[in-house]
């Protein structure tokens, strides 16, 4: 089971478990029919569900286990009383070498506590980050952190640098991914210390990567960079508000082409391109957010979405488990690392943007994919 292509579900996370779930696994199977499936969750009712889907009773198997995280527990619940809980077993499955990947629609703060006691972090990664695939005028791009640090270091940054461009080859693949921190203005002298102590860093590496210094947030979704690196604080509210302007603009769209008699022709006449552009706005193509630098690999959906995001974050689980991507990470880590002395040497420091401690906790609690 160690080398087939097997992903471990947390099939009760999400509101609106486990149907979605099993449907999302169907939709995923018809592009993936080498993948096979380990749901993990309350088999009185998976089973119905799966019953009803041949092509999921013949790809999957069931770890049974009645017990689940709330999407509104806690980390520090989850890591009390959430060692039985469907969310762990499927962390469970990837640290025991039965699945390549684990993922979940459930509770992130709970997701991300458990994996990194679960998995723990790759050597040389402080912290681990949640990357999300983002759209853009040029195609797509990766900003990380989206939501699991709120508070970070230079060192961080950096890390997320990395890991960063190695997401972007895996799953954009890019030969050599741009990368580029996020700031509120392109000068030298912009934003606080420990960005500018990342940039010092990043300038000074010699691994290779294609660093352009800062980008400011409208260079975003105008793909100015492959990469964006950021705080999980300023990360997450990113992709809140562009999930929700993408929302608005499809609501002002149809509004206006029901204004009237002559501005519903003009809708049939466009309805082509008005399809694809819904289809490009629909923020279930891009659901999903991976969490890098663990020893192992753990995607995030949506908590709110359907069965179609599901597919697309199921898709997104199968492209990394076919990746080496944790090899790259591990590679550039190490060859960074003299980078990072030579500055911390200089006197720079590793000063924490908001005053966070690297050591500490998940930095969870209070932000998340949702």
């Amino acid at each position: 089971m160690a080398r087939e292509l097997v992903v471990a579900v947390d099939a009760m996370g999400g509101d609106n478990a486990p149907g979605i779930v099993v449907k999302g696994v169907e939709i995923a199977l018809v592009r993936h029919p080498e993948a096979r499936f380990l749901l993990c969750g309350d088999q009185e009712r998976l089973n119905p569900l799966i019953d009803a889907s041949p092509r999921v009773a013949s790809a999957s198997a069931i770890r049974h286990t009645p017990d689940l995280i709330a999407m509104s527990d806690k980390p520090s619940k989850a890591l009390r009383r959430g060692g039985s809980s469907s969310m762990a077993l499927a962390l469970d499955a990837v640290k025991a070498g039965e699945a390549v990947v684990a993922i979940s629609a459930g509770n992130t703060g709970a997701l991300m506590a458990l994996a990194r006691q679960r998995l723990g972090s790759m050597p040389g990664i402080d912290r681990p980050a949640i990357a999300a695939i983002w759209p853009t005028m040029r195609g797509e791009s990766i900003v990380l952190d989206v939501g699991a640090n709120i508070e970070v270091t230079a060192k961080m940054l950096v890390d997320f640098a990395v890991m960063g461009e190695a997401f972007a080859r895996a799953v954009l693949g890019l030969t050599k991914p741009s990368v580029a921190l996020l700031n509120i203005g392109t000068e030298e002298l912009k934003g606080n210390e420990g960005v500018r102590t990342a940039d010092r860093i990043l300038r000074a590496a010699e691994i290779g990567m294609d660093y352009r210094g800062y980008v400011e947030g409208d260079a975003i979704s105008a793909g100015e960079a492959d990469v964006i690196v950021t705080d999980g604080f300023s990360g997450n509210v990113a992709l809140k508000t562009a999930e929700g302007t993408a929302r608005l603009v499809s609501s002002y769209l149809s509004s206006a082409m029901q204004r009237s008699l002559f501005s519903r022709l003009g809708a049939v006449l466009a309805m082509g391109a008005f399809r694809t552009l819904k289809a490009r706005l629909d923020p279930r193509r891009v659901n999903g957010g991976t969490f890098l630098g663990l020893n192992g690999v753990v995607v995030k959906s949506h908590g709110g979405t359907d069965e179609t995001g599901f597919a697309y974050a199921l898709d997104l689980a199968i492209d990394m488990a076919q990746s080496r991507f944790a090899a790259e990470i591990a590679e550039r880590v190490a060859g960074i690392k003299s980078a990072v002395d030579a500055v911390e040497q200089g006197g720079a420091g590793e000063a924490a943007s908001s005053g966070g401690d690297a050591g500490g906790g998940p930095g969870i609690e209070a932000i998340g994919l949702g």
